[in-house]
């Protein structure tokens, strides 16, 4: 079944850019509105509550005009990482760490994911609970879903939303969020909320909005029903040979620490559980061996740039090293050159996926298929002279 993402970013990843339409009538929105009546109702939402819901709601013009931007899909890695753990948010996170220790605790003894985990979602996606978003998520959802954008994805979000307001677990005036309908500080979207949310504190509501407790267990929960698994971390910085082969990039912890590789924070690897080498930047750059707790990550953002962060996000507030390896200088694929590697390898039979110029796990995947097919290191890092090379050996 495929997977609601919980923030407006990820809701957006695999999508194209809006065609936008006309400018909606009242009359074409107030009509669009009614027509979710039936659903609504199927959905055992009370008129009343459905009423209350779109009392004065007209479409949002600022929501349209924003679907353009989309942070850590449109920058490198390495610049999204700058900006998502900056020193004072490591600060912060740490500060938070000590006060909230005991509550941490017991949320990871009940679902299994370690405090600094909880801590780093929190902080990027809304600043340890102080930027929850303004924006009323009724009218920014019917907006988008007027709209049709992401076909039907936006139309079932707005009736989960209809369902939250059924339940009184949050009153129409307080359900405020993101541009595109992702809700409070855990920035879960609907149904998100409706899989995953808990009530922690035990006040009978789940309450995301206002309660720290509430929102840092709903991210546990949301983590464990995506797989986490409480006996890996989710990956560990490291550092490589000078000999290392990077087409063996997948294997137990224990192998490739007998084939050299360190942790960056002199700490010895895992004992046991399965890695992946992860080179965002490319051979000589930051190196990482990520397990399937990367992949939890990714059901929450599916950028691999925000999964980074949230990883080593958590690593700096449990009292990591900040990353030490430079990252590239030179030129970069930009998503029409990527779209353009992801058609030279799918016609090579090396990449099945979207055309849509992401540097995602299968476009990284089948870089390294090609690499290893010519004899090249295995980084899986997409550069400018890769689609060259590509271009030039059909």
């Amino acid at each position: 079944m495929r997977r609601t993402r919980v923030a407006l970013r990820a809701a957006l990843a695999l999508g194209a850019v809006l065609l936008l339409a006309a400018p909606v009538g009242a009359g074409d929105f107030r009509a669009f509105v009614e027509e979710l009546w039936p659903a609504a109702q199927s959905r055992k939402v009370s008129r009343a509550t459905f009423d209350a819901a779109f009392r004065g709601v007209t479409p949002d013009p600022a929501v349209l005009a924003r679907l353009r931007r989309q942070g850590e899909f449109g920058r490198p890695v390495w610049e999204y990482l700058t900006g998502a753990v900056s020193p004072g948010r490591i600060a912060r996170g740490r500060a938070e760490a000590g006060r909230r220790a005991e509550t941490l605790a017991a949320i990871e003894a009940r679902y299994g994911v370690p405090g600094p985990v909880l801590l780093a979602f929190w902080g990027i996606e809304s600043d340890f609970g102080a930027s929850a978003g303004t924006v009323p998520v009724v009218r920014a959802l019917a907006t988008l879903a007027e709209a049709r954008h992401r076909g039907e994805l936006f139309r079932d979000e707005l009736l989960a939303a209809l369902e939250i307001l059924e339940h009184h677990d949050v009153k129409p005036e307080r359900m405020r969020g993101s541009w595109a309908g992702a809700m409070g500080q855990t920035q879960f979207l609907p149904s998100a909320y409706l899989r995953a949310a808990v009530d922690f504190d035990g006040d009978g509501r789940r309450d995301i909005w206002d309660s720290a407790p509430d929102a840092l267990a709903s991210i546990a929960s949301f983590l464990q029903q995506a797989g986490w698994r409480r006996d890996l971390p989710w990956g560990v910085a490291v550092t490589l040979p000078a000999d290392f082969d990077l087409s063996r990039y997948r294997g137990p912890f224990p192998d490739f620490a007998r084939r050299g590789v360190r942790a960056l924070d002199g700490a010895a690897l895992p004992e046991q559980g399965e890695a992946s080498l992860f080179l965002p930047g490319g051979a000589g750059g930051p190196a990482f061996l990520t397990t399937a707790n990367f992949e939890a990550i990714r059901a929450y953002n599916t950028s691999d740039a925000y999964a980074l962060a949230v990883g080593h996000f958590s690593d700096r507030i449990a009292g990591g090293p900040a990353l030490a390896a430079p990252w590239p200088a030179g030129p970069r694929l930009d998503q029409a050159g990527l779209t353009a590697l992801q058609r030279g390898l799918s016609a090579r039979s090396l990449y099945e996926g979207p055309f849509d110029g992401r540097a995602g796990p299968k476009l990284r995947e089948a870089v390294r298929r090609y690499q290893i097919a010519e004899g090249l290191p295995a980084d899986g890092y997409a550069t400018p002279a890769l689609l060259e090379r590509l271009r030039q050996r059909r």
